[in-house]
């Protein structure tokens, strides 16, 4: 099964199952990451699932539309390797994917 990393905020780095299907977020929350809120469910109209995402996998990623972009304007620790997890599918083909949990606004 492919394997997600999972960076919490005090830079803790734990490897997780993921099903290919779920988003990046539903692996995130399942496996009990408390402090990713995701508050809005994966809707794409929150930023509380703010990761970023290491800058060797962002070929492999669906590019980012128009509505994510102007959620992640809103953060304070945006950056260049910011993502919603919620707008990530996740595929074996991601197998290995890391992400740091982005720091709360």
């Amino acid at each position: 099964m492919a394997k997600l990393i999972v960076v919490n905020r005090d830079g803790a780095e734990t490897a997780v199952e993921a099903d290919d299907g779920l988003t990046v977020m539903e692996i995130i929350r399942d496996n009990g990451f408390d402090e990713l809120l995701a508050l809005c469910g994966g809707c794409c109209s929150c930023a509380t699932c703010h990761v970023h995402v290491d800058a060797e996998w962002h070929e492999k990623l669906p590019e980012m539309d128009e509505d994510e972009n102007d959620l992640l304007e809103s953060s304070d620790h945006r950056d260049e390797n910011s993502r919603l997890s919620c707008q990530i599918p996740f595929s074996d083909e991601l197998d290995g994917l890391r992400v740091t949990i982005a720091q709360e606004d």
